[in-house]
């Protein structure tokens, strides 16, 4: 398939566009609740408007109400998300959250899917239990009791944990912490009893929380799937949001590099556009290049998950790791090419970097998914 978009995705492109560039712009959103300390990070009046545009329902199938497009659809609207550092649980609820309750029981998605579209419910993943991502090993329990299950254990770094009405938590039901098999995920309402939330905010001034059940009471009705055997929908999660926050990551690296072309454009030295430089001009254009090869890679993987291919996981892995690399490039060619002003906080520039670094390590940094690819290719 060809790794650009169809004349409707860049109808969806444009629209999307338009909408984080008004309604979701920097001074608007980002600025506006990180100045406030909001205990959000977000506004759910402009939630509401994702889910009036449509976009909240992109991954939810018709029959449950949503658009039923896929992950190239969802990545465009990312990457309009990262281009404006628009703060939003887009990610961690249509994306994450949406993915694992496809696999769901009619009654979880009749429950929890509406309110998802509607733009009215927020939702959370907590799957690491640690500073880093590491996904192989989990050791939250889920023990039989009754009809239903105790969950007990810690997750770290649960993105929007505190303002989410339901969490995605995968647990242990049997076996040791390394185990594949012995998994199950659980979809925890936010009234649950014996739950508590930590919360700390990032340096992209978004919001996680550490969160501990202890003993939290469950009825059978929570299971996401088949108990012991929710490995499979973990991986299909995860990889969704990998290729997910790698679409955020293009956007991250275009809008810092789009910031930092029009500086080069306006700002003068010796009575000479800065832009006018060949130096600056070869950073700017062999940037440009970096973006579109990552941009592509994303694509790439995209359509594989779409397309239910076996090397959808290898190509998710690649994506996160050229990303990664490449939205840390245009940040810091983006502070440096706009010399000491790019260091202060007057200036957006900044703002994309902070959001990198916490993009780079959400579900894996590069080093995580460079020795994956290593992995999935026999090495």
């Amino acid at each position: 398939m060809p790794l650009y978009h169809n004349d409707d995705q860049a109808m969806l492109a444009e629209s999307a566009g338009q909408f984080m560039g008004e309604e979701g712009a920097i001074a608007r959103q980002l600025r506006h609740w990180r100045d406030r300390d909001c205990k959000d990070g977000f506004g759910h009046d402009l939630w509401k408007q994702f889910g009036e545009m449509g976009f909240t329902g992109i991954l939810v199938d018709e029959d449950n109400g949503g658009l039923g497009m896929g992950h190239v659809e969802a990545g465009i609207v990312l990457e309009e998300v990262g281009r404006n550092l628009t703060p939003s649980p887009f990610l961690t609820s249509s994306v994450l959250a949406a993915t694992a309750l496809k696999h769901g029981s009619d009654d979880m998605r009749g429950r929890y899917l509406p309110g998802l579209v509607a733009g009215d419910s927020v939702f959370a993943v907590a799957v690491d239990e640690g500073a880093k991502h590491n996904p192989s090993r989990i050791a939250t329990r889920a023990e039989k009791s009754g009809n239903g299950f105790k969950l007990s254990g810690k997750k770290d770094f649960v993105i929007q944990g505190a303002s989410a009405d339901m969490l995605v938590v995968a647990a242990r039901t049997s076996g040791s912490d390394g185990d594949e098999n012995g998994i199950t995920l659980f979809a925890v309402p936010k009234d649950a009893t014996n739950m508590s939330h930590d919360a700390v905010r990032l340096v992209d001034s978004s919001m996680a929380t550490h969160t501990t059940f202890d003993a939290v009471e469950l009825d059978g009705d929570a299971v996401i799937g088949e108990v012991d055997n929710g490995r499979a929908i973990l991986d299909a999660m995860l990889d969704a949001g990998r290729v997910g926050s790698a679409a955020e990551g293009v956007g991250v690296a275009r809008g810092a590099m789009d910031l930092t072309v029009d500086y080069l454009k306006q700002r003068k030295q010796f009575g000479t556009l800065i832009g006018e430089f060949q130096a600056l001009q070869h950073r700017a254009a062999h940037l440009y290049s970096e973006v579109e090869i990552a941009r592509a890679a994303v694509i790439k993987a995209q359509q594989l998950l779409d397309g239910d291919s076996d090397k959808a996981s290898l190509m998710a892995s690649v994506a996160k790791a050229k990303v990664a690399k490449t939205a840390g490039l245009a940040v810091r060619e983006g502070v440096q090419m706009h010399g000491g002003i790019g260091m202060t906080d007057e200036y957006d520039i900044g703002l994309y970097m902070k959001r990198d670094r916490a993009l780079q390590e959400f579900l894996g940094d590069a080093y995580f998914h460079a020795n994956r690819v290593a992995e999935l290719s026999g090495y």
